[in-house]
């Protein structure tokens, strides 16, 4: 099932606390960027972040879900009304995210 854009919006609508957010579509679902560092994405009407230790201690009750078969397992977020917990999560995790990979010359 792929993820609907009005469920993009809210989720962009939540995070508008923070400075550049971006998201790309891929196959029916969006990753989502932070300060152009992948954070998660939205799998299925669901929004999942990477499980970088900083979020893990951020949400203490965490639970995981797949974004999709055979992939690692994410973060779900539940707590969407809040948009301070929101930029307060994404804030710390930002140091522990990769940074981007360079892109390739053509």
């Amino acid at each position: 099932m792929a993820s609907e854009r009005e469920y993009l919006e809210f989720i962009l609508e939540q995070l508008s606390e923070l400075e550049s957010i971006t998201y790309r579509s891929m196959m029916g679902e969006f990753i989502i960027y932070y300060r152009g560092k992948i954070i998660g994405g939205i799998y299925d009407n669901r929004f999942l972040l990477k499980a970088v230790d900083s979020a893990k201690e951020y949400l203490p009750n965490h639970r995981y879900e797949l974004p999709y078969e055979g992939a690692k397992k994410m973060l779900l977020i539940e707590e969407l009304d809040n948009k301070e917990f929101l930029a307060g999560l994404l804030n710390a995790m930002y140091d522990d995210l990769p940074a981007p990979k360079p892109k390739r010359k053509k």
